[in-house]
């Protein structure tokens, strides 16, 4: 009976011992792809700034109480902004969730006629989303100019034809979205996910550098278009945004998107462009 106890508490002992390996096993998978996709996604974005750099002079903006954002006491957003001589505004966003890191690079044209750019990479554990989407917010989007640059980023995602598609079911904004990448990957083909920002960036700042710059009367127009999706995506939805509404409340998002996120606070004095 004696020698019964004792071999049942040994299993025991064994099995929580295998358990507490497993724990520690998981753990360190996770501090191992958390610390990787880290640093991936840093030298994206570090590629990104670079890139503009090449094209525009590139000058830092005080985010303020926006360069630090906490929702719900887990998640936390870092947020730099800069300001694109002779372009618009600039902003990059990341977050660490420890299973997911995440990083939002935005392009907001207002003296250009150009489409608005933005990149959502998402890094989650061994594998990748990776989004790159093209935004018709320009004054005219009938000119022959801004048709071309359009080309030019219809041409470069069929580069990237060979890799699978993210479902989408579509959305309210589908209409203002001529040209649009929606990407999954495994982490061994992050040097192709990086492949794709680059070239994405590339294409889209060499076509928009060569465009003439907007007339006061122009960059308004942009300002206003801007704004009218910025306010949209409060109003009628969007995954990201949703979830800041919910943290933040609709008018300090609004405030965000104004100041920071798109800029169009920053432009809204037409004298200022």
């Amino acid at each position: 009976m004696e020698e019964t106890k004792k071999k049942k508490h040994k299993a025991g002992r064994i099995i929580l011992l295998v358990i507490l390996l497993l724990i520690a096993a998981f753990v360190a998978l996770i501090c191992y792809h958390s610390t990787r996709n880290t640093k991936e996604m840093h030298a994206v974005i570090a590629g990104g700034l670079e890139t503009v750099g090449e094209f525009e002079k590139v000058t830092p903006v005080d985010a303020g109480n926006y360069t630090d954002i906490k929702m719900n006491g887990i998640m936390k957003f870092h947020v730099d902004q800069y300001e694109v001589e002779d372009f618009g505004n600039l902003s990059v966003m990341t977050t660490n969730m420890v299973f997911m890191q995440m990083a939002t690079f935005t392009l907001t044209p207002f003296e250009k006629n150009a489409p608005l750019c933005t990149f959502d990479y998402m890094y989650i554990m061994g594998n990748r989303k990776s989004y790159a989407e093209f935004y018709d917010l320009a004054a005219d989007s009938e000119r022959e100019e801004y048709t071309a640059v359009i080309d030019s980023l219809r041409e470069m995602s069929t580069r990237y034809s060979d890799l699978e598609d993210v479902p989408y079911e579509g959305n309210w904004y589908d209409n203002l979205l001529p040209v649009f990448l929606h990407k999954k990957l495994p982490a061994k083909e992050e040097p192709r996910n990086r492949e794709l920002f680059s070239d994405a960036l590339t294409t889209y700042m060499t076509a928009v550098s060569a465009l003439p710059q907007n007339s006061p009367e122009e960059v308004a127009v942009q300002v206003e278009n801007t704004k009218a999706y910025s306010d949209g995506l409060i109003e009628k939805g969007g995954v990201s945004t949703d979830v800041f509404k919910q943290a933040l409340g609709e008018e300090t998002t609004r405030d965000f998107f104004d100041t920071t996120f798109f800029g169009t606070a920053l432009y809204a004095d037409p004298a200022q462009s």
